[in-house]
């Protein structure tokens, strides 16, 4: 499951907007939300184009998307 709250920290801390992310991945900014809330989950081709947008090392990556350790 997606730790979301290192997600949004992680986007906070790149500088990267809401609105920038959801167009790049193809999806629209209250379908972001719903995942960035977990209301719904992340595809694998957005996890791979989320992690080119803010820069994440494979580490990064697997802590927020495919972590035991959830928020």
């Amino acid at each position: 499951m997606t730790n979301t709250v290192r997600l949004k920290e992680t986007i906070n801390q790149r500088g990267v907007s809401i609105t920038f992310i959801a167009n790049t991945i193809g999806i629209t900014r209250e379908g972001l939300y719903n995942k960035l809330n977990g209301e719904t989950e992340f595809k694998g081709s957005e996890i791979a184009k989320i992690s080119k947008i803010l820069r994440l090392t494979n580490k990064e990556r697997d802590d927020i998307f495919f972590s035991d350790n959830v928020n």
